[in-house]
């Protein structure tokens, strides 16, 4: 891959990630604070992350695979979300917003695996060059987090009741128009699909059903949907709860999620050959139960190390479950169905899983609300830490240990 493709895609994933960081861990707050909206009507806005996720694959699938070029749809969808984002930052109330933040997630989901398909698409070893393009999205979500805090203060407590919060819209509009206009100009990527051939059970991912019939899998399948019912109150409620409870630069902070997430990626091999998959999946979601237990118990003076702790068990949360299933998923699925397969567990928990999620974390949230705008955070984290750890023991009980095949 020559040098200048290198940095096209590397800028395009910079980009990519740092248009989703820029505005998506802080809409809660802003959407609390700013317009007023209620646990619930969080949660729905956050929800349209996973209706975004069922139904990007018909647009990759319908539309993408067979009659565009990706970087040109990957243009155009960029073009449109920058627009939206406008209108998001100049938007006054819920029910606007929501239409508009709705929209957006089903034209910015799908942009996930067109960045994904231009960058394969010019790699000779996959395997060996597409991690050093993808870790630039991680650092973009950083960038996009340490900026929000550290350079522009707009989620100080100040900033957010002067309502300066909306200009990260803003900013992620300018960042979506650059990245739509730099798309036309990325290596060309032509339709990969015969469009005589493309299946709506094949779009979602269904041919890989299958794979239900593997004990195992079974398991894994599930736990995975449920898994994510405790992993939306992190998305939807972590920022709106540091700011509640007084951390300073709270965004900024939660950064060290994402660098976590790097470091612990090094880690996966260790654990797959020395462990199994169930043992690594385990901590996995060990590390999201204690993760809830830390929130529910720290508070930003004496005890603000069982936070930034709770934040720093991200890169276990996330690679040791998610990424360590996906490649789980790669290894049972055969060359037929591989990508069906990704498609099958990726519709299972970003749509199925944190749909229900997001809507629960909402009604769990609004239970607990006190008064003038505080909650009782030790119930609402206690909630999503007893689920997570009930997750755990069906999974252990249930599952058998395999070994995995994983190169990096």
């Amino acid at each position: 891959m020559k040098a200048s493709v290198k940095a096209q895609l590397s800028v395009m994933m910079f980009l990519e990630f740092f248009i989703w960081g820029g505005w998506f861990v802080t809409m809660g707050t802003f959407l609390g604070n700013n317009l007023g909206a209620n646990g619930g009507q969080i949660g729905q806005a956050y929800s349209t992350q996973s209706w975004g996720a069922i139904i990007a694959p018909f647009i990759i699938g319908l539309i993408a695979d067979r009659f565009f070029n990706a970087e040109k749809i990957l243009g155009v969808l960029h073009l449109l979300g920058a627009a939206l984002m406008y209108l998001m930052y100049q938007s006054s109330d819920f029910g606007g917003f929501y239409i508009l933040v709705l929209a957006y997630m089903i034209l910015y989901m799908p942009t996930l695996a067109l960045v994904n398909s231009v960058s394969f698409n010019q790699m000779d070893d996959p395997a060996k060059d597409f991690a050093h393009i993808r870790v630039w999205g991680t650092m973009g979500w950083i960038l996009a987090g340490l900026g929000i805090s550290y350079v522009f203060s707009w989620d100080s407590e100040a900033a957010i009741a002067e309502g300066l919060l909306r200009n990260t819209f803003l900013m992620v509009a300018v960042a979506s128009a650059l990245l739509g206009v730099m798309s036309f100009f990325l290596p060309k990527t032509p339709p990969s699909a015969d469009k005589g051939q493309t299946s709506i059970s094949s779009i979602l991912g269904l041919d890989a059903l299958k794979l239900l019939k593997d004990r195992n899998f079974l398991i894994f399948f599930i736990s995975s949907i449920l898994i994510c019912i405790p992993l939306a109150f992190y998305y939807s409620q972590t920022n709106p709860f540091l700011v509640e409870v007084g951390v300073e630069n709270a965004t900024g902070k939660m950064t060290i999620g994402q660098i976590s997430e790097v470091l612990f990626m090094l880690l996966l091999p260790i654990f797959f050959k020395r462990f199994g998959i169930k043992w690594t999946l385990v901590i996995g979601m060990l590390a999201w139960a204690l993760r809830y237990l830390l929130f529910a118990y720290g508070d930003a003076c004496e005890t603000g190390f069982m936070l930034i702790l709770g934040i720093a068990l991200h890169g276990i949360c996330y690679d040791f479950f998610f990424v360590s299933g996906q490649i789980y998923t790669d290894s049972k699925a055969g060359e037929h169905v591989k990508s069906a397969a990704q498609g099958l567990i990726t519709l299972a928990t970003y749509g199925l899983g944190m749909l229900i999620g997001f809507w629960v974390a909402g009604k769990i949230t609004d239970q607990n609300l006190i008064s003038d705008g505080q909650h009782n955070w030790e119930a609402i984290w206690t909630w999503p830490a007893i689920f997570a750890a009930a997750v755990l023991v069906l999974f252990f009980l249930f599952f058998k240990n395999e070994k995995v095949e994983y190169s990096n």
